[in-house]
């Protein structure tokens, strides 16, 4: 199945590029709101399911006995841009458990903050493990191990209890049975479970509408959309669009990608979930898919029509063209 143009890229009177993906919309219930393309085929949801990953930081109890506060929860469910207070938060994870950077298997490179980046350079410094996007994620794992009594030295290994956790989540909240064919290795070195889009959006409609779920484990959606609500700092940077949308909306709208064009958001007042998966890997384009969509469910909201309408400009700031989601997504016009 050839999936269908989601995003338009134009320069000047052409449209210079296109961006080919899927969409599905779930509701609380099981049913489809919106499906567009192959939602069927298994993609890896690469960060976008953060906070499906720390779950087992809160069902574990490791968030209560060291007193994780919102920013905490929020860096456990981020990929942050490296700046200063991402770099200090995580730091700050890691010493509650007693441990050191030099525990981290995330792997290091420059934060992708700018000015945060140039800021290390004019110091004289390097990049550490803290500054990887995932490092808060990685200090949820480690912290969850700890907790739980295994071996943290070993917690990125998909065999290691905290990453069977984290499978069991996934599959249980999307309704779908990974098999061990459809296990990768993330960019920091965890593994990523490949889920169809109509997974991934039934399991965003769960942690959004917590139906089905056991208590604690409604309890404890509930409690990370609460800090990602309350930090969404935490959860990007500066002017970064999961952190854009989630401090606009609020508790109304989780939202968070991850590599290749992959999104997936909540809605809790609606309880509804989204996932997006654009075919080429172009993040540009998911946020234009997600923002259209966001749109079309939400309503024609300042932030979200320049999202779906996106500006492009060159180098001197110059609007040259823009990118714009597809009619079919947003609800038809123009």
């Amino acid at each position: 199945m050839k999936n269908p143009v989601l995003v338009e890229v134009t320069r000047g009177a052409l449209v210079e590029s296109r961006h080919r993906g899927a969409v599905c919309v779930m509701d609380a219930r099981g049913g489809i709101v919106l499906n567009s393309g192959d939602t069927q085929a298994p993609v890896y949801p690469r960060s976008a399911v953060k906070a499906i990953q720390a779950l087992v930081l809160v069902e574990s109890g490791a968030a209560d006995r060291y007193r994780f506060g919102d920013e905490e929860l929020a860096l456990a469910c981020a990929s942050h841009a490296g700046e200063p207070r991402h770099v200090a938060g995580v730091e700050r994870m890691l010493a509650s458990a007693g441990l050191h950077v030099s525990a981290l298997q995330c792997g290091t490179h420059w934060p992708t903050h700018r000015p945060s980046a140039d800021a290390l350079v004019r110091a004289g410094a390097s990049p550490s493990p803290l500054h990887h996007n995932c490092s808060g994620k990685h200090a949820g794992f480690l912290c969850a191990a700890c907790q739980m009594g295994l071996d943290p030295g070993t917690y990125s290994a998909p065999e290691h209890g905290v990453q069977r956790e984290v499978r069991a989540a996934l599959e249980m909240l999307s309704g779908t049975r990974i098999d061990d064919q459809h296990i990768g290795i993330d960019g920091c070195s965890v593994p990523t479970f490949a889920v169809p889009l109509v997974g991934l959006a039934r399991a965003f409609a769960a942690f959004a509408s917590e139906q089905g779920l056991s208590p604690a484990r409604a309890a404890a959606c509930r409690r990370l959309r609460a800090a990602c609500a309350a930090k969404p700092w935490f959860v990007a940077g500066t002017g970064l669009f999961a952190t854009e949308i989630m401090d606009h909306f609020g508790a109304r709208v989780f939202v968070k990608g991850g590599a290749e064009g992959v999104y997936c958001a909540a809605l809790p007042e609606q309880g509804l979930g989204i996932a997006v998966k654009c075919d080429d890997g172009a993040g540009r384009a998911a946020e234009v898919i997600m923002g259209g969509v966001l749109m079309r469910l939400i309503g024609e909201d300042p932030l979200l029509v320049r999202y779906a309408h996106a500006a492009v400009r060159n180098w001197r700031g110059t609007l040259v063209g823009e990118m714009r989601c597809a009619a079919s997504l947003r609800g038809g016009g123009n």
